[in-house]
């Protein structure tokens, strides 16, 4: 397996501090985005506990006989159940900490991995952040928003264009470190040589449309995908925190 990958966080124009946090693994072929929430250290500080969390749970796991046996037997849904541990620990310890100290009160992350392993890519997802594969040419989103606008585009009562502008727009409905424990969607994709993931947060999807990213991620390599994003994202306004990972998948094992 030999994969490809840059990552670039920035504080954006109108912000002060930058609360998004990202992880590249490449021993692990770990990706982690996390966008926190919380005002003053607590969002910096939720989501750096995500993903020191997430990092050292799949860490400690990579070296376990049961992770192995699963490996070889492709039990897909153990290697679920792995990243559901990892994120739902990270939730946990995020929740943990705003009760105990107040200054932390309120604080929350939203939270994406991408982890590769073998011939499949899980992603597995809390809040807005995005997930995006482009093969073949075609950018495809592969998580669903957790969301108030997503819920009200899929019951009909906003369009896309309507949501984009609407004041509600950065209303999560799931994020960890909220309440103890969380649902977490997670999908497999069968991996073929080629394909190119990207991971951001929504400083950077609200304002670059997809077809956009389509195109810089497929035309550009990583680094030089991930850096026009971001200064593409703040000549538009650069109204949050702006972060992208992006992964390119040259050999598969």
């Amino acid at each position: 397996m030999r994969i490809t990958s840059c990552g670039i966080t920035d504080v954006g124009v109108k912000r002060t501090n930058n609360e998004d946090n990202y992880l590249i693994n490449d021993e692990l072929n770990l990706f982690v985005v996390c966008d926190g929430m919380g005002g003053h250290a607590g969002g910096e500080f939720a989501s750096a506990i995500a993903v020191n969390t997430v990092e050292e749970v799949l860490s400690d796991l990579e070296t376990s006989p049961e992770i192995e046996a699963a490996r070889e037997e492709g039990a897909v849904e153990v290697m679920r159940e792995r990243l559901r541990y990892a994120i739902r620990l990270a939730g946990k310890r995020i929740f943990e900490k705003a009760n105990a100290e107040p200054e932390y009160r309120g604080m929350g992350t939203t939270c994406l991995v991408l982890l590769v392993d073998g011939s499949n890519a899980f992603v597995a997802h809390v809040g807005d952040s995005r997930g995006y594969i482009v093969r073949e040419g075609r950018i495809e989103q592969l998580t669903e928003d957790h969301s108030l606008v997503n819920e009200r585009i899929r019951a009909g009562l906003l369009t896309p264009e309507q949501a984009r502008h609407h004041k509600l727009k950065n209303i999560i409905t799931r994020s960890l470190g909220y309440t103890e424990d969380v649902e977490i969607d997670i999908q497999v994709r069968a991996l073929r040589r080629g394909d190119r993931f990207l991971l951001c947060s929504d400083g950077l999807s609200n304002l670059v449309e997809p077809a956009e990213l389509g195109e810089a991620v497929r035309s550009m390599n990583p680094q030089e995908a991930a850096r026009h994003l971001v200064q593409l994202a703040c000549a538009r306004g650069g109204d949050d925190n702006i972060t992208a990972v992006i992964t390119r998948v040259d050999e598969l094992a």
